[in-house]
């Protein structure tokens, strides 16, 4: 395959868990089971291959922001940090479905922070421990 046909699949993959966590999050099953395990092992199963086969194969590194961009310039690099990306984006979505429930959070209060941590990462993470703190009064991750 491709990187761009392992992108396309892994893509769809992953969308597959937000649709889940988004419609879905009161099933056991989606948050502790789909989106917490099934779904990052499947794309860690991408992620390792990719990353075992194609390292140190390109130039680059993460010594300077230049070195970074030289290292993803390699396509096979660029899909093994996209995959990086999804898989543990969607742990943090997991995790915030199942902290809310645990907390008494209302989904509906959930749902902007899993669009945010599924476009922008930390910062559906952040506006989610925003949330948190206001209800809770509390910073403290349990």
């Amino acid at each position: 395959m491709t990187p761009e046909q392992i992108f396309s699949v892994a893509n769809i993959l992953a969308l597959a868990g937000w649709i889940l966590l988004a419609v879905l999050p009161r099933r056991a099953w989606v948050a502790t089971v789909a989106t917490a395990v099934v779904i990052p092992a499947l794309l860690a199963l991408v992620y390792v291959p990719v990353l075992a086969a194609h390292w140190g194969t390109s130039e680059g590194g993460f010594g300077s922001l230049a070195q970074v961009a030289l290292l993803f310039s390699n396509p096979w690099n660029l899909l093994a940090g996209w995959v990086h990306y999804l898989a543990f984006d969607l742990f943090v979505g997991s995790w915030e479905v199942r902290d809310a429930q645990g907390h008494g959070i209302s989904h509906w209060l959930v749902l902007p922070c899993l669009f945010l941590t599924f476009m922008f990462g930390p910062a559906g993470w952040l506006l989610y421990m925003s949330i948190r703190a206001a209800r809770n009064r509390t910073v403290i991750v349990s």
